[in-house]
């Protein structure tokens, strides 16, 4: 359904009690956004990331911009702050440079100019906190929400959700991780539990569909060294297990206990069925994620914002608004800060982390 221009509106959050969440659940702005997400997971199921695929005009220049944020990263080093496992300051002043260039950025992306400042918002959102200097599957889920702003506004579809998940979401994930080793972001929330390895939830979806149906390569496969360092460059998810690997000193088994739980599944379809269940279940259905969630004209859902925000929104050093969600006795979202894993190895004496191969 097309959007008249004067309709467009920078997205806010709306989803501050737990009736707000329920609502939303029962809501279209629910029921649009899990089904783009399962579309996009149902489009990989036995391709790697090697499979060539269609590239629209879009996409093409979706992942123009997402060289250009990389870019960002090369260009700002971090600040000497070795002696600190927690998220290096600089990344404030890349997120400064993101958020700036926002709007220029996406004229290029064929959106109605009424439609950028909207769209755009999620993006800027995608890359962290900017106070916190954290990272988790809310982030993530705001890039999702990005890309379907675009099927929303008519400019992708169907055909172009190969190259969505294979190309545009994998370039962001490499930003992500090139992010995670430089500035050393921390887990966002007090214990680091949303992500499946500190920070991603997705890569582990979309990497399980990619290897459904594999002939050789079977979940307990990820506990084979060699396996993982040949086929991460073509499976998301050996590469979030060779990323565990790289920042963390014990094994899966005490490392990352619900994935080693999860390499026993027999098959790679059964994984992929479960990880759509946990994503609604850990993700969409926990408020301290949940809260931070936005709604404009595109992805449309009416909570508490209207009455809540204006009166309780805090407004930090750096202009970013934190709402709380109303019911918590003390937030999640901001409750005891986690360390980054990879600045508390560095810190330890151990070195830098063996490096993915695209970082």
């Amino acid at each position: 359904m097309s959007i008249l221009p004067t309709e467009f509106r920078i997205p806010r959050k709306e989803i501050l009690t737990r009736d707000d969440l329920a609502k939303f659940h029962e809501s279209e702005a629910y029921e649009e956004f899990l089904n783009f997400i399962v579309r996009l997971n149902n489009s990989v199921k036995g391709l790697p990331l090697s499979t060539e695929c269609h590239v629209s005009q879009v996409v093409q220049h979706m992942l123009e911009v997402l060289n250009t944020v990389n870019s960002y990263c090369d260009e700002i080093p971090p600040l000497h702050n070795k002696q600190s496992r927690y998220g290096n300051p600089a990344f404030r002043d890349f997120y400064d440079r993101i958020a700036k260039n926002a709007d220029e950025i996406h004229e290029n992306l064929l959106l109605p100019q009424a439609a950028i400042q909207e769209v755009s918002r999620y993006f800027i959102e995608s890359w962290g906190n900017k106070k916190r200097i954290d990272y988790g599957t809310g982030h993530e889920a705001n890039f999702a929400v990005w890309l379907l702003c675009f099927e929303k506004l008519g400019l992708i579809g169907p055909d172009d959700h190969v190259a969505l998940v294979l190309k545009v979401f994998q370039k962001y994930i490499e930003i992500m991780r090139n992010l995670q080793f430089k500035y050393w972001l921390e887990p966002a929330g007090s214990h680091g539990v949303w992500g499946l390895d500190d920070y991603h939830f997705l890569p582990f979806m979309f990497g399980s569909a990619q290897l459904t149906g594999h002939k050789y390569i079977r979940p307990k496969s990820i506990h084979d060294t060699d396996i993982v360092d040949e086929y991460s460059k073509d499976f998301m998810y050996l590469a979030c297990i060779k990323f565990i690997n790289s920042v963390k000193t014990e094994s899966l088994r005490w490392s990352s206990p619900m994935i080693d739980d999860i390499s026993g599944v027999k098959t790679w379809a059964k994984i992929n069925e479960g990880m759509v269940k946990m994503y609604k279940g850990e993700v969409l259905s926990k408020l301290p994620i949940m809260q931070h969630f936005m709604f404009g004209s595109l992805i449309r859902f009416e909570g508490s914002g209207a009455t809540l925000v204006a009166a309780d929104d805090e407004e930090d050093e750096y202009n970013h608004i934190h709402v709380h969600a109303f019911g918590q006795e003390f937030p999640e979202c901001c409750g005891i800060r986690v360390p980054s894993a990879i600045g508390a190895k560095i810190v330890a004496g151990q070195g830098v982390p063996r490096r993915l191969p695209f970082d």
